[in-house]
């Protein structure tokens, strides 16, 4: 299966892929990103972002959304996003939702 490079912008709607699940572990009390033979443990920051990525939401929401939360500058929080999810999209950990969802 060929991956799929994707260029995060704001105007980019991202998601996990099928294969990928952001999901609480228990045990290490921390949040994982579980993907076939790997794993990742991202940040708390990261998380929070990991879960705005449904889809349905583009890049430039979140960045509102986040901006607004923590009273920050949007153009520092658009870069900082951005960067991330672009070396997350990079390693696999993230796709990019498809116009059609019919």
């Amino acid at each position: 299966m060929a991956s799929r490079n994707i260029s995060v912008s704001e105007t980019s709607r991202p998601k996990l892929p099928r294969h990928t699940k952001l999901k609480f572990d228990e045990t290490r009390q921390v949040w994982v990103i579980l993907a076939p033979e790997r794993v990742l443990a991202p940040d708390e920051i990261a998380v929070e972002v990991l879960q705005l990525c449904d889809g349905v939401r583009s890049v430039a929401a979140m960045v509102d959304q986040l901006a607004e939360k923590y009273a920050a500058p949007r153009e520092a929080i658009a870069t900082d996003v951005i960067a991330m999810l672009q070396d997350l999209a990079d390693k696999g950990f993230l796709t990019e939702a498809r116009e059609s969802t019919a």
